[in-house]
């Protein structure tokens, strides 16, 4: 066998191992996400290209955690902390995270509208964002959980169109690599919003849940009964790797591309999406613009049934409904009727009045609430000999995570100070 060869095999077989930690962390470049790395390049320039290398040993750390749980105890997130903690522990997460991620589906919804508008004028943005949750309903409810999260792998790539963007612009690379190594902090208000920001897009609870019940409901699909061992758990790690520095560089592209186009321009302030793809056309042409634009869609119909699926899973298994995407709808009508309210009520932000960036800003301060009391609760979980037997935290593991808890503490505190100082 040649070298070339070698290497498709080798290619094929690593490609074969990508599954919810690539979902799940593609899922993360959601459109509101692409909204908040869109400001942080316009307002700073490349000042933030520093967080993604910080971001992604503690979103893999974490996310790493989350997908031991799933494989080892065979449930969700969610179905963990029935079993094993006090109720008002489960319902409170549950409390914070509906309206959460709601709010953040119904940003995702509108920004897919705003975008696709650009793209075609002449239809109003509100008639794509009905068309695109009425697709995404149908998608989900018609199709068993193979075939969706074989489409959702291939959605991923549309980030791809991300990392191209960057090469058909001008960027100062001395200036890119010096941002990215070299930590900046401006000490005003902006600033501070703008990393907390990220850091609540990139580490978000939602994707906690996610990953743990993705990773159940592989090990429940298997066509032989797996046994978790060493080496499923480094397929497993790569895979969240994989995922999590997927997302990582998007997010350091995006960052890039609007940093070099759009605050050396002087447009400073960007809200939504729409606002990112418009104002890049006239300063780099059709293309870059289109590439934006189609990818927003792309990345909008990667993450609403992520966002969708991860709260029909924690009322599921809160409240013992039949659940899981290989169900047909008269068998799990409580799964699928929580996943379709929540599309339709993220769909009518869009008739409500509230804007994309207000409904970012308050999934931000519910998940700057939430995601520190997660951390320890997965910490905790992660050193229980009695749930986790033998597949406890490393050392590792558990500097990491704390590491974690202590800078989503620091700014969910920040996040609240600047929100009503």
């Amino acid at each position: 066998m040649n070298n070339s060869k070698k290497l498709f095999v080798k290619v094929k077989k690593y490609l074969r191992l990508l599954g919810p930690g690539l979902i799940t962390g593609a899922s993360d470049d959601d459109p509101s996400g692409i909204a908040t790395y869109s400001q942080a390049g316009a307002g700073f320039g490349f000042a933030t290209l520093w967080t993604a290398l910080l971001t992604f040993p503690l979103m893999a750390a974490i996310q790493e955690m989350c997908a031991r749980i799933g494989m080892v105890t065979c449930e969700g997130l969610t179905g963990t902390l029935k079993k094993y903690y006090p109720k008002s522990i489960l319902y409170l997460m549950m409390l914070f995270s509906f309206p959460a991620i709601t709010l953040n589906i119904g940003a995702d919804i509108q920004g897919m509208g705003a975008v696709a508008n650009l793209l075609a004028p002449k239809i109003p943005a509100f008639t794509f964002s009905i068309f695109f949750t009425a697709l995404l309903i149908f998608v989900i409810i018609k199709y068993s959980y193979q075939k969706l999260a074989l489409v959702l792998k291939w959605l991923c790539f549309s980030l791809l169109l991300y990392i191209i963007v960057p090469f058909l612009v001008h960027a100062d690379w001395k200036d890119v690599f010096k941002n990215t190594f070299i930590p900046s902090i401006k000490l005003n208000s902006d600033f501070f919003e703008i990393l907390v920001a990220l850091l609540g897009t990139t580490i978000s609870p939602y994707l906690f849940f996610w990953q743990a019940t993705m990773e159940a409901e592989d090990m429940a699909h298997s066509v032989k009964k797996v046994v978790v061992d060493k080496t499923i758990l480094h397929d497993m790690k790569q895979d969240v790797n994989f995922g999590m520095l997927f997302s990582n560089l998007v997010m350091f592209f995006i960052i890039l591309t609007t940093g070099a186009v759009l605050f050396k321009a002087g447009i400073h302030q960007i809200d939504t999406v729409g606002q990112a793809a418009k104002a890049l056309e006239p300063l780099t042409g059709k293309l870059t613009y289109l590439l934006f634009a189609v990818g927003v869609i792309g990345t909008g119909f990667l993450a609403i049934p992520v966002l969708g699926g991860s709260l029909s899973y924690i009322l599921a298994e809160t409240f013992g409904w039949v659940e899981g995407l290989d169900k047909k709808f008269n068998e799990a009508k409580g799964f699928y009727i929580t996943m379709i309210v929540s599309l339709l009520v993220g769909l009518s932000m869009d008739f409500l009045g509230i804007s994309p960036i207000q409904a970012l800003i308050y999934t931000a301060v519910l998940y700057g609430l939430t995601a520190p009391v997660m951390i320890v609760i997965i910490l905790h979980i992660c050193n229980n000999k009695k749930i986790m037997g033998e597949f406890t935290n490393s050392k590792y593991s558990n500097i990491m995570g704390i590491i974690t808890l202590l800078l989503m503490s620091a700014a969910a505190v920040a996040l609240i100070y600047f929100q009503f100082k």
